[in-house]
């Protein structure tokens, strides 16, 4: 193995502890390509030996050997179906039944090898630790079980081990898909106002998807409208949504009307709904800047 200069030792540290990197890479000799394709096998090489180290001698929840696009659609089609028109829906279930990766010990390497952006590598690996009751990478490292970047879910293996009756990370990350994905990538007619999948304030999307999880998780054990309305006033009166950039009781009074409706999906999106066309969307200039994250409660 070649040595590396001291500037590349503290670049890979820096990444290690932090996240960061240089995109100039400026570290690294040689042109910018070569740059750039030197430091992405250093940093990721750096990346995989330290989750090794870390998760070594521990293990996450078993991954039962079951079909997972069938168990996948199974979680998100009445959220599709609620959603979209009977012409998108077929399309929409089509990607999101195939968008969720669970991380496991047997594919984490290739996952985050394969990864084109290192901040999403960093943060695919602490979604890995997380799941294996490892030490994460740097002090700042936030405990997550699950993000979505552009149509592709990480979900973490402690999804089969959550016993929150309002929790299901598939559907919460699921629902990210459709303000990360335009509508031509379907296949679906695109207009001025209607470019991606669903049309959500850039400042409502997490309470968006907590409230799709929770009203899924609410549809899948009531039996009728008042056991819906009764469900709904149990979560309000525990809810409390993990992330300090969401209110839980607007999350509790979307989901409390939601349960009140015929489609209560429909509930969702108008109270998140983008009140004007979005110009930029920040993910899709660059999905890793800002990926979208269950954080792990606990």
């Amino acid at each position: 193995m070649r040595e590396k200069n001291p500037k590349v030792v503290d670049e890979i540290e820096l990444y290690l502890r932090t996240d960061d990197t240089d995109f100039k890479h400026t570290a690294w000799s040689g042109g910018f390509m070569e740059r750039v394709n030197q430091a992405h096998d250093d940093l990721r090489s750096a990346l995989l030996h330290r989750v090794h180290q870390l998760a070594r001698g521990r293990s996450h929840h078993p991954v039962p050997d079951c079909e997972m696009t069938a168990l996948t659609r199974s979680k998100v089609e009445p959220m599709v179906r609620g959603l979209f028109p009977r012409a998108e829906q077929d399309p929409v279930l089509a990607t999101l039944e195939k968008s969720v990766v669970f991380l496991t010990r047997a594919n984490i390497d290739s996952i985050l090898v394969k990864e084109g952006f290192h901040r999403a590598a960093w943060d695919i690996a602490n979604l890995y630790l997380g799941s294996v009751d490892a030490e994460l990478l740097g002090d700042g490292a936030a405990s997550i079980v699950g993000l979505s970047q552009e149509t592709t879910c990480f979900v973490s293996a402690e999804y089969f081990a959550e016993q929150d009756p309002f929790a299901d990370f598939v559907v919460h990350e699921a629902a990210h898909i459709f303000h990360n994905c335009k509508r031509r990538t379907l296949g679906l007619r695109e207009t001025r106002t209607k470019e991606w999948l669903l049309h959500i304030d850039f400042c409502e999307r997490e309470t968006f998807a907590y409230s799709c999880e929770a009203y899924a998780c609410l549809l899948g054990h009531a039996r009728s409208a008042a056991e819906r309305r009764g469900l709904a006033d149990e979560y309000a009166r525990s809810v409390q949504v993990p992330d300090e950039c969401v209110d839980s009781t607007e999350v509790a009074d979307i989901v409390r009307e939601a349960s009140e409706s015929r489609n209560g999906w429909k509930v969702i999106l108008a109270r998140c709904a983008a009140t004007a066309p979005r110009a930029v969307d920040i993910s899709a200039v660059d999905p890793a800047s800002a990926p979208s994250i269950s954080p792990k409660t606990c």
